[in-house]
């Protein structure tokens, strides 16, 4: 497995493993590397000949009051994680390589995409994390992007840039990965106490609850919501920013179900941890 700091590097062999007839998959990451990614790596592993992982901390889509610093950082570990899974290459870029004096590009999104869910608590966010990839992408030059259910909104987001700017590369969404009590992964998981990672499944558990009102019939969003909030607001320790019921392409708000095709995706703090998590109903 080789490692690359340089976006030219990892450009020349991946220009020569598309020469020699292979395709790749790519899966950006953050590092702190979960089940949850490595599943996104068996994917890639299953549909494409040589599979590129990138570990970067991206400054740009944390704001001033979030947790860049805090943000975990296993580098070693990732990558011991990743020769398990015989990924062709890491690129691990840092800030001066990626972002050189005199920067001055940002990608932005427009529309449905970024009016609702995490967008207006975040702002700046998803033209930070729009940005990295397209550089990413553009240095990798992959077959396939390789992205989770969990960051749903990010998700459709880079689905949408990737095809506005012609990129070419086909984007994947895979399933949420989730421990045995249904608690979805996630980096930031590790910054919970033992009290909040007891409570944290609660979330899972309340979108379950939705879910079945859906599959009895309920097709009144508004309904559906104030049952899982219910759930959540029992655990007074869990503070939801939103719960929102959204088109699961378009993520424009629904008061009605569309069957097959409405995400039920909810923000929530606990232990002072940002928490999302989604389910398709």
């Amino acid at each position: 497995m080789k490692t690359f700091e340089n976006p030219s590097d990892i450009q020349a062999l991946s220009r020569k493993w598309r020469k020699a007839g292979k395709t790749i998959g790519f899966v950006p990451t953050m590092g702190a590397l979960h089940p949850g990614h490595l599943e996104l790596v068996k994917a890639s592993n299953r549909e494409n000949d040589k599979t590129v992982v990138s570990i970067y901390v991206n400054p740009i889509q944390f704001g001033p009051q979030e947790d860049f610093h805090r943000y975990p950082r296993t580098l070693e570990a990732d990558l011991d994680l990743l020769k398990g899974e015989k990924v062709g290459a890491v690129f691990t870029p840092n800030n001066r390589t990626m972002y050189p004096k005199g920067f001055a590009t940002q990608v932005s999104v427009s529309g449905s995409l970024v009016a609702n869910l995490c967008a207006p608590f975040r702002p700046g966010h998803f033209e930070g994390v729009a940005t990295v990839v397209v550089k990413l992408v553009n240095a990798v030059e992959p077959t396939r992007l390789y992205l989770g259910q969990k960051d749903a909104q990010q998700a459709a987001i880079l689905r949408q840039v990737l095809k506005d700017l012609d990129l070419g590369l086909e984007t994947v969404i895979c399933p949420i990965v989730r421990e045995s009590d249904g608690f979805a992964m996630s980096s930031r998981n590790k910054n919970l106490s033992l009290e909040g990672r007891a409570t944290a499944p609660v979330l899972y558990r309340a979108l379950k609850v939705g879910k079945s009102i859906v599959d009895l019939g309920e097709t009144d969003t508004d309904k559906v919501l104030e049952e899982i909030k219910k759930v959540i607001q029992d655990e007074r320790s869990v503070k939801i920013q939103y719960l929102e019921a959204v088109d699961l392409d378009s993520l424009e708000t629904l008061r009605k179900v569309k069957q097959g095709k409405t995400l039920i995706a909810l923000a929530a703090h606990l232990d002072n941890v940002r928490l999302i998590d989604n389910i398709v109903v």
